[in-house]
């Protein structure tokens, strides 16, 4: 009778998400995973081929959990953008090493930043806003990735140094971004 498997695929890549999470990806290697878990090696190797294997499972954990973290919002249908927005930045702010993996490494796929808008795992914030702001798809791909960028940048300067988050601030300079990409986006007339 084989032995009993105690550490499954799921739980090395939640073990090693959560390696990532407290200590960054630099950090992240079979010993440490073996650690978090308690045991050896060897069940972390003879599920993956390697640590490239692993880290690509363990950015696609942190992109569902950073995608669930952004649409986890509340407020008004008005304020949508601006939450998401709130929500990306936060992110930044209390995920520090996630955030850096998803958005400072190599492991975002496409050729361009379009393929990023145009993901499988952004289509729930697309929907999000086609519903709440009654925008088209295309509408709504197009505020997205203004706003995107602009909380992009916000973000990154928190992930990347260790300033007070001033939410106050914050927001006030994405509610002048969203406005702007709404308006930018109503006169483009983009196909309905």
């Amino acid at each position: 009778m084989p032995p009993k498997i105690r550490y499954s695929r799921e739980s090395i890549i939640e073990a090693a998400f959560e390696v990532v999470r407290a200590d960054g990806e630099e950090h992240l290697n079979a010993r440490t995973v073996a650690r978090r878990l308690g045991c050896s090696t060897q069940p972390v190797l003879y599920h993956f081929a390697d640590m490239k294997e692993l880290k690509k499972e363990v950015c696609v954990r942190a992109d569902d959990f950073h995608t669930e973290y952004i649409t986890r919002i509340s407020g008004t249908v008005k304020d949508m953008m601006l939450n998401i927005g709130i929500r990306y930045i936060r992110f930044a702010v209390e995920e520090k090493h996630l955030f850096r993996m998803l958005f400072q490494s190599d492991y975002m796929e496409g050729n361009m930043l379009t393929d990023l808008i145009g993901s499988e795992e952004q289509s729930p914030v697309v929907q999000l806003l086609m519903e709440s702001l009654h925008l088209s798809a295309a509408e709504s791909k197009q505020v997205f990735l203004l706003v995107l960028m602009f909380a992009h940048g916000f973000a990154s300067t928190y992930a990347d140094n260790d300033l007070p988050f001033d939410e106050t601030f914050v927001q006030q300079q994405l509610k002048l971004s969203v406005q702007g990409a709404l308006l930018a986006v109503k006169n483009q007339n983009l196909p309905r």
